[in-house]
């Protein structure tokens, strides 16, 4: 787990404040959030089309009041009170697909069951009946909403084709790798039209699963090729209901990390052991490290000490100016706002308080 969260004492906050690290290094760390937000009462209560506008416009205020560089819309167009557990990361995509069926029958849940391959959900999130189109999703809509309310540089993310393919029942390609590259093509075209600074592509199961990882590069850098600006992977080991799904480690995943097209990662390690991050100082020098120094999966506030001491930690072995972001290792969607709000307060006082502000 993450190292120990005891406030810095005297001595060692003289120490900390005495740190050497070049002004030009520290200023380039920027602070920025993963995705979701908890979804507000009033919103969930009576959701409309005017309600969902004015609750983003609630959490990028809330994101930029707090300090941060750069915020996300807190994906909150897609909630879906009958999917809770994955805040609508699967079945918003692919139920608007085409080729693809949201209705799941008997027959279709024990074929999924009989793959043993995802233990955690009880049945497909849909079926692949037919080619996969893009169908009616329309995220440079969903987009170009947060962007009228963003009030300057944002974030827009979408789910990855790999993990996006492996909730499915696939009835048609029956080739995991055809229909992997067929979800790729669909999000690819959907990831070319976005208006946005960044454009991440989220990725919870391959860290579970590393044979898989050159399926899961193809089809994540044939969307970030599309991808007009800047370009971000996240992964974590999971976040189904606030907990870890997967098993594995970052070392088994680097000749993947550095396949990837990306500008940044965004990692978890805030929850991670502190091991993980001597594997990450194999990563290429052209990809920037997005470091998840605040865990989503507890109650606890970080203090500003204790992220500024996370940043340092990874400064020392991975070299100076190697982190480029801080963040969550997660979104925020399972927690109270009451928590939520305070961690990203907390997440710009230590990125304050590493460079000495």
């Amino acid at each position: 787990m993450a190292e120990s969260s005891a406030p810095l004492d005297n001595r060692a906050r003289a120490s900390y404040t005495a740190l050497s690290i070049p002004q030009s290094a520290a200023m380039s760390i920027q602070t920025t959030t993963v995705g979701s937000y908890p979804v507000p009462d009033w919103l969930s209560a009576l959701p409309s089309e005017q309600a969902v506008i004015d609750a983003t416009r609630v959490v990028f205020d809330t994101q930029r009041q707090a300090g941060i560089d750069l915020p996300t819309d807190g994906e909150l167009y897609r909630f879906d009170v009958n999917h809770p557990d994955t805040n609508g990361m699967i079945e918003y995509f692919v139920h608007k697909l085409g080729g693809i069926d949201s209705r799941v029958g008997r027959e279709d849940t024990a074929a999924f069951r009989a793959k043993h391959e995802m233990a955690f959900r009880s049945k497909p999130a849909a079926v692949v009946r037919g080619p996969i189109t893009e169908g009616v999703l329309n995220l440079a809509e969903d987009c170009a909403r947060a962007g009228k309310v963003a009030g300057g540089p944002f974030k827009f993310t979408l789910t990855s084709p790999y993990m996006l393919a492996r909730t499915l029942l696939d009835t048609h390609y029956h080739d995991f790798a055809a229909l992997n590259m067929a979800m790729a093509d669909a999000m690819a075209a959907q990831a070319a039209d976005l208006k946005c600074d960044c454009v991440q592509v989220d990725e919870a199961n391959i860290p579970g699963n590393p044979a898989d990882a050159p399926i899961a590069a193809a089809g994540i850098n044939r969307v970030l090729d599309a991808v007009k600006g800047t370009k971000a992977v996240h992964f974590c080991f999971g976040n189904y209901g606030g907990q870890t799904i997967q098993k594995g480690e970052w070392s088994a995943l680097i000749t993947f990390l550095n396949s990837l097209r990306a500008d940044h990662l965004v990692l978890e390690l805030a929850h991670r052991p502190a091991a993980d991050l001597d594997a990450l100082k194999e990563l290429d020098p052209k990809i920037g490290v997005g470091l998840g120094v605040v865990d989503i999966k507890v109650n606890h506030i970080e203090s500003a000490d204790e992220i500024a001491r996370r940043i340092e930690a990874a400064e020392k072995k991975l070299g100076t100016g190697r982190v480029k972001f801080i963040h969550p290792d997660c979104g925020f969607w399972m927690l109270k706002r009451s928590i939520a709000d305070r961690k990203i307060e907390a997440l710009a006082k230590g990125r304050d308080r590493f460079e000495g502000r």
